[in-house]
């Protein structure tokens, strides 16, 4: 069966198959509190980020470089950086300029729900078998606290109508997509205080629709969204909440909260060497030599050029000193990996006791990511933690520069 396949609907698949998400979506027709795309990050690991949009003639060029280099591709997905329905000309457009190449290969796409009472028939007729919607609540009181704004049919809707609207249709599309044989997969964001306790009954008529799998997913706090200083959902929540809610369906937990120009396995995105087009990524003003006593930095990098790796998978930091643009690299220390994998992400004390200790001697911690407990525990530790997205030696000045706002506030 196909979902054999497809690394996000089986848990045995995600280290054998890998997947590309096309970013030819950008437009979104809702306003989520939790969200802030952008699209110049090229290092951002979540929903919704990309480091390009691109056109269906240009996703179509991408699908076969990346074919011909990734022998194990198996799945083909638009999750954006918008809403796959919102821009349903260029989605469709995309899909079938793939498909007419003739691979093997299984499409699928995510959507906030609200045009699958227009296009779910388009969407079947196209042959997609896997769709993702999120469906955060079924109550719209608490929906009025997530979204923001609702785009729909040229009229600009908000608070309770703009939640009912959203759940109505969704509610509408999902039951039609199951009927026709489409595996529908429901991701839920949890956020502590607002939905949380509401999950449990979200699964429960997810269940009762025929949806094959639900995915409870941590808030990642978006910096310029509204939900910036909210704590990201911890792991352990999260689980407790899988726990939960596995007594009524199948639940996945191996989700990578994948960006939406994602390409290769699961726990190993490659997106950055298939970048068909460079962003223009701003310098940072590089702080000239001063005469504070040079800085100690600790570099996550997968190949010593990129800050390219999330601080808790990071088994190895470069440690280099010195001050303004001026720096050198001293030694590559080896350390216990912070996190071992996302339902591991909040146990373990002594693993991330450890981890922390291996740089305790560091002013700071130059990394492509890093959670909110995790920058937490370094600051207890004196540790500045610094996320980035361009190379090591730039990132390295903008980390210094940091240093010496935080030293002069």
């Amino acid at each position: 069966m196909e979902e054999s396949k497809h690394p996000c609907y089986n848990a045995e698949a995600h280290n054998k198959y890998a997947r590309m998400h096309l970013p030819v979506a950008p437009q979104c027709n809702i306003s989520c509190n939790y969200c802030n795309r952008k699209f110049d990050c090229v290092n951002e690991s979540r929903p919704g980020v990309t480091s390009e949009v691109l056109t269906p003639e240009l996703a179509s060029q991408k699908f076969s470089w990346v074919k011909d280099n990734i022998e194990n591709l198996s799945v083909v997905g638009i999750a954006g950086p918008g809403d796959a329905l919102a821009n349903w000309d260029a989605t469709k457009k995309a899909i079938e300029l793939i498909k007419a190449k003739g691979e093997d290969i299984i499409f699928c796409l995510s959507t906030n729900g609200l045009m699958l009472p227009h296009y779910a028939q388009e969407l079947v007729e196209l042959g997609i078998k896997h769709i993702t919607v999120t469906v955060n609540c079924l109550d719209p009181k608490i929906g009025a606290q997530l979204y923001k704004v609702v785009n729909y049919k040229g009229k600009s809707y908000t608070g309770v109508a703009a939640a009912e609207l959203m759940i109505k249709n969704q509610l509408e599309g999902i039951p039609y997509l199951v009927e026709q044989g489409v595996l529908v997969k429901i991701n839920i964001v949890m956020v502590k205080g607002i939905n949380d306790q509401h999950i449990p009954e979200v699964v429960k008529k997810m269940k009762e629709l025929g949806v094959f799998i639900t995915n409870i997913m941590p808030l990642i706090p978006a910096p310029g969204s509204a939900f910036e200083k909210f704590p990201q959902t911890s792991m352990k929540e999260i689980n407790e909440m899988r726990d939960l809610c596995q007594l009524e369906m199948q639940q996945m937990r191996h989700c990578k909260q994948c960006r939406a120009d994602a390409i290769g396995l699961l726990g190993n995105d490659r997106s950055n060497e298939f970048r068909m087009i460079k962003p223009e990524v701003e310098k940072p003003a590089l702080p000239q030599k001063d005469d504070r006593k040079p800085y100690k930095i600790a570099v996550t990098s997968k190949h010593g050029k990129l800050v390219d790796q999330h601080f808790g998978h990071a088994t190895e930091f470069l440690i280099y000193q010195g001050q303004g643009r001026e720096f050198t690299l001293l030694e590559n220390r080896k350390a216990e990996q912070y996190c071992s994998g996302i339902s591991e992400c909040d146990s373990e004390d002594g693993r991330k006791s450890a981890a922390i200790q291996a740089i305790s001697d560091c002013d700071a911690v130059l990394t492509m990511r890093i959670g909110y407990h995790g920058q937490k525990r370094l600051l207890e530790h004196g540790i500045m933690s610094v996320e980035y997205c361009d190379t090591v030696e730039d990132g390295l000045g903008y980390a210094a520069e940091q240093l010496i706002i935080k030293k002069a506030m």
